[in-house]
């Protein structure tokens, strides 16, 4: 594996980068302006100027990153609004595991995690082609077609007559609800430069890492009130909620949408159709087919994407296997209810929330403090002082967590070890995120690839827990879980923070 390998279908003189996106020139048009041979003096001064206005993209009012702040925010906090919705439907179901089980007769343990989990296998895949088409189409449109089609989705698992169709229809839930994961990374990197991304991709990761706190909490008391068919008509009213916000409030960020519908509605559709953004003179079949595999030669091309996002995922292994095992440790041990079982996530919920908060500012107070040592350059490698941060609280948590569970001391106690590691997996998530963005060409394949492999674990692991936690103890299973997270996110990221700039020189795949 090395950062060298580079798809062959991907063709760096057809497709456009990100910062060339928003600068608005190619570097063949650079080739054509600035030779000495240029006359001073056009032959259609009229028609040069107007080339020089649209070229100007820079400093455009209608470039995403030139636009107000408050804007921006509001962009910001429609697209996290959109992932909000999909991990919470990811999650609210967990407490009510044991009512769905009796409702379908369910009697194998992994089949009931199947149906917590399948949601997350779909979410793995939907990245792969989604965000191909939101560079095709805007991203706009594909976050409202992804929260119209979960409405019903999640009917028809209200509504299932069989384990068989409540698994299908949870499978293409998640197929819907992938779209937010799969373009939100990209769209923060529309609106904001590498300055100021930290705390805009904290906002971003609060909905797909809170969500899955919150709805456990609500979806407790709904299943032990009203039954676990009012969950997911809840989540589909969630749906419908956000897109009465998204579709009169969303605006496109994706630059080289912006450009060619803006050269369309002025009736230049020559333009407009060599305003084709990253697709160049591909076929949107080729283009698609080159971001299905982007992602996986990102992931197994690039030793730097590989590793990040095996410990991203990891970490959201873990924390997908704590949602599928809390409802049976506290009302066996703790003997709390569906309802009280709920609450019970909360602890992971002031953990993200905590570092959202502490560590963004943090993160972004760090990395100017770097960037103004070396001359107000920022570099990728200053997001990692962040990471070795929160990697610290991730085996202080499980460990916590763990132990205190094995001992049955107060309740309180293991549900503060889950705040611990909620902290360490937020507060190494954004600058995981924030260096994938950084670093790759491919910003939104980057994200991609990550997101993928994440779900990926995050449905596999919950399958085994029952096993790994017979074996070993729940303080044994953790302490396994903890040194692992040692082994993951401490060595590489330490090395990268002093050989990151090397790899990246040599890697054909980054900036």
């Amino acid at each position: 594996m090395t950062d060298n390998l580079e798809g062959q279908s991907i063709s760096t003189s057809t497709v456009i980068d990100r910062s060339e996106s928003h600068s608005g020139q190619s570097k063949s048009d650079d080739k054509e302006k600035l030779p000495a041979e240029v006359s001073a003096i056009p032959t259609d001064k009229e028609k040069e100027a107007e080339q020089n206005a649209e070229d100007d993209w820079e400093h455009d009012p209608d470039n995403p990153w030139n636009w107000p702040a408050r804007k921006k925010w509001t962009m910001i906090s429609i697209v996290s609004l959109y992932t909000f919705v999909p991990p919470l439907a990811s999650s609210m179901l967990a407490p009510g595991l044991p009512a769905i089980a009796k409702q379908y007769g369910i009697t194998s343990s992994t089949m009931l995690a199947l149906v917590l989990t399948i949601f997350l296998l779909s979410i793995a895949i939907g990245p792969l082609f989604l965000a191909a088409l939101s560079e095709m189409y805007g991203r706009t449109w594909i976050l409202h077609a992804g929260a119209f089609l979960s409405i019903g989705f999640n009917l028809g698992c209200a509504y299932a007559p069989n384990t068989g169709s409540l698994l299908g229809f949870r499978f293409l839930s998640g197929l819907s609800g992938s779209a937010p994961f799969a373009i939100g990374g990209g769209s923060v990197s529309d609106l904001f430069s590498a300055n100021d991304r930290a705390s805009a991709m904290a906002i971003y990761s609060l909905g797909p890492l809170i969500g899955p706190v919150i709805g456990p909490v609500a979806g407790g008391f709904i299943a032990e009130t009203v039954g676990t068919k009012w969950v997911f008509i809840v989540i589909a009213a969630l749906s419908g909620a956000s897109l009465l916000v998204g579709v009169p409030f969303l605006r496109e960020t994706y630059a080289p949408v912006i450009r060619r519908r803006r050269a369309l509605a002025s009736g230049d559709v020559e333009k407009a159709t060599t305003l084709r953004g990253p697709m160049g003179d591909m076929s949107r079949m080729q283009y698609l087919w080159i971001n299905l595999s982007r992602p996986v030669i990102l992931l197994f091309g690039s030793l730097i994407c590989f590793l990040l996002s095996l410990y991203m995922a990891f970490l959201y292994g873990v924390y997908y296997l704590m949602f599928a095992t809390f409802s049976e440790l506290f009302s066996e041990v703790y003997g709390f209810s569906i309802g009280t079982g709920g609450l019970v996530y909360l602890g992971l919920g002031i953990g993200f929330v905590s570092a959202t908060w502490v560590g963004a500012k943090w993160a972004d107070q760090v990395y100017h403090y770097l960037a103004q040592r070396n001359g107000g350059v920022g570099k990728p490698e200053m997001r990692i002082p962040a990471l070795f941060f929160g990697s610290f609280f991730v085996p202080v948590g499980l460990f916590w967590y763990g132990w205190s569970a094995q001992a049955k001391i107060h309740w309180i106690m293991p549900i503060i070890g889950t705040g611990i590691f909620g902290f360490g997996l937020m507060t190494a998530y954004l600058p995981i995120s924030l260096y994938l963005v950084d670093t790759f060409t491919y910003a939104a394949s980057a994200i991609g690839a990550a997101s993928t492999f994440r779900s990926l674990l995050g449905f596999g692991f919950p399958l085994f827990a029952n096993q790994m936690f017979g074996a070993l103890g729940i303080g044994g299973g953790n302490s396994l879980l903890a040194g692992l997270a040692i082994v993951l996110g401490i060595p590489f990221p330490v090395w990268l923070y002093f050989n990151g700039e090397k790899m990246r020189a040599r890697s054909k795949l980054a900036r």
